[in-house]
């Protein structure tokens, strides 16, 4: 089953950038649309049957409140989340009568859209499973719980300090089990799941190297160029190249 999501509202940039911050930031959905107005919202829920709904109130042809009206009368309304301003509140009040699940208020920050828009894909779906790094035998919980929040943090300017601490022990003894059970250290975990984060972005074709350097925790592109060529055997132009010579 495709996993489908309607991102409607008039502002370009905003329709635009909830899309684009999706796409980068998950692979839960096969399939985002987007709508411009009421009209072409209704539209799209239609024809494309969306499982969830990022709706607008205020838009042309027709409000977000008649989209969801009419779509709950055809029994095909997804599960919605309305996104309205301090003066549109009244609004989401009768969108919120007609079955909104859940009112967010602009302007609400890409990260806030995307933790609801995965929580309710959860409740949708069922949570997915996450990536396992191999378990070996005899690999303490420790290893695994400070794998885990690099994971989660890859992005951030981490330390080995801190996953030791969500790990509940101390760096140096990290260090050890790294050793003894994966055969790697804390920074060449960190630059693993770094480089195979920018190759998504490389894929995507979104953002340029810099771009793609700082959102995956590097804060010079030459440290991340030199990082990445290491890993992969090229650079990221390189990289780039050959996927073009793929298509």
């Amino acid at each position: 089953m495709e996993k489908k999501l309607l991102v409607a509202d008039d502002e370009d940039a905003v329709r635009l950038g909830i899309s684009k911050y999706i796409k980068l930031h998950t692979d839960r959905f096969d399939r985002i649309y987007t709508a411009e107005n009421g009209q072409q919202a209704l539209d799209q829920i239609v024809l494309q049957r969306p499982d969830i709904l990022l709706l607008d109130v205020r838009m042309p042809l027709k409000s977000g409140v008649e989209v969801m009206k009419e779509a709950s009368e055809m029994g095909i309304l997804p599960v919605t989340v309305i996104l309205s301003g301090y003066d549109e509140f009244q609004y989401a009040q009768q969108a919120l009568r007609y079955g909104a699940r859940e009112y967010l208020l602009k302007p609400t920050r890409s990260t806030d859209i995307l933790a609801l828009v995965l929580k309710l894909a959860d409740e949708i779906y069922g949570k997915e499973e996450t990536e396992a790094l191999p378990e070996g035998e005899g690999v303490p919980a420790a290893v695994m719980r400070a794998e885990q929040y690099i994971r989660e943090h890859y992005y951030e300017e981490i330390s080995a300090q801190q996953a030791a601490e969500y790990a509940g022990i101390t760096a140096g003894y990290l260090s050890t089990l790294f050793s003894q059970h994966r055969g790697y250290g804390f920074s060449d975990l960190v630059n693993t799941i770094r480089i195979e984060r920018a190759c998504t972005y490389l894929e995507q074709g979104y953002l340029k190297n810099y771009e793609i350097a700082y959102k995956v925790g590097y804060r010079d592109e030459k440290y991340f160029s030199k990082t990445f060529k290491k890993l992969k055997g090229i650079s990221p132009a390189e990289y780039k190249k050959e996927l073009q010579k793929k298509k």
